[in-house]
């Protein structure tokens, strides 16, 4: 991955590049974003142009050897760390990261741009939530303690580090705080109020902004096709559910929220949760004669002026929250389907 590969957020890239430039590399970084905004494409761009051999213009020249072997993700001093949990495409018992690591390349070569849902299903892990156990910080600690084998920085990778627990913080604290030379670390969050403050105060924090409308229909295409196809599910779902709502039809939005409820991992039903905060975000900025904010497609112009026509005043902001509530509630694994019908329920309720 090249800086020049990279959609959206110009500005973190140049600042990124500058830093490597410099020489003044953070040891560790955190790079918050929403999810598919780029931030694991920044941070495998990042890593490569720091052990760029021939890097011209800002940016790495994709032919040395150190370019191919980030571009397979087999780079020998390069580690990615991200949540896992037994499943059955693995054997071991407690599995770590290096348990799926095949998953995990095919996964980020294919679409850098994923969200949690697409590796907990590359992986086989749907049913489960995932979790950075201190098996993680023990791999880490020994493979960081060995000499690199090339000449450049030796890097971890760490997508969703609120997935790591207390004991895996305090294993990782001291290497994160003074790593070896030419060491570094970049967290990659979606929640970094979730990230344990001993993690997220060593760290120099970087925002990745969410994409415009151009830049995320690009990401788009080159998307596999079944990410797609779930984005397409996801608003016919929506708008199923707010038309049932706005015509006071509680048998069909019900139906809605078995549907939801059905959805065939707690990981999609949140991807889906968020999918919907993103829709009635649109509604209310339009309700706010906001639309240049809204960014809405214009094909779907004619439903969320409809939508925002029959909300009343205070439905955007009480959807959101009792969203933000579900959300939480499937991380405690409490029943989606009473989640998502009492969810339906206050939506009735409050149009």
């Amino acid at each position: 991955m090249r800086f020049a590969d990279i959609i959206g957020n110009r500005s973190v890239a140049d600042a990124m590049a500058s830093m490597a430039d410099s020489g003044r590399v953070p040891h560790a970084m955190l790079l918050y974003e929403n999810e598919g905004c780029g931030a694991l494409a920044l941070a495998l761009a990042f890593v490569q142009y720091l052990n760029c051999s021939a890097p011209v213009g800002g940016d790495s020249c994709g032919e040395c050897p150190s370019c191919r072997q980030m571009s397979r993700l087999i780079h020998p001093d390069v580690h990615f760390v991200f949540p896992v949990n037994k499943g059955p495409k693995t054997s071991d018992e407690k599995p770590t990261s290096e348990s799926y690591i095949k998953y995990w390349r095919e996964l980020a070569i294919a679409d850098p741009y994923f969200v949690e849902a697409d590796l907990q299903k590359a992986i086989g892990i749907e049913s489960k939530n995932g979790l950075i156990a201190v098996a993680e910080a023990r791999n880490i600690i020994s493979k960081l303690s060995l000499t690199a084998v090339a000449d450049g920085y030796k890097a971890v990778i760490f997508y969703l580090p609120e997935k790591m627990n207390q004991e895996t913080a305090n294993r990782l604290l001291k290497m994160v705080e003074e790593p070896p030379v030419n060491t570094i670390f970049l967290f990659i969050t979606h929640a970094p109020e979730k990230v344990l403050q001993t993690i997220f105060s060593r760290c120099q924090s970087i925002r990745v902004l969410p994409l415009s409308r151009e830049e995320r229909e690009r990401v788009e295409v080159q998307k596999p096709t079944a990410d797609n196809e779930e984005r397409d599910l996801f608003m016919d779902l929506f708008s199923d559910l707010m038309r049932a709502v706005t015509s006071r039809d509680l048998t069909s939005a019900l139906e809605c929220g078995d549907a939801m409820a059905a959805l065939e991992s707690r990981e999609k039903q949140k991807a889906f949760c968020a999918f919907a905060s993103e829709c009635i975000r649109k509604i209310f900025m339009i309700q706010q004669k906001l639309p240049q904010l809204a960014d809405v497609a214009p094909e779907e112009e004619e439903f969320y002026q409809e939508m925002a026509s029959k909300c009343v005043k205070g439905f955007c902001t009480r959807s959101i929250t009792n969203i933000e509530k579900v959300v939480a509630m499937i991380d405690r694994n409490v029943s989606s389907k009473i989640l998502f019908c009492d969810l339906v329920n206050r939506m009735f309720v409050n149009i």
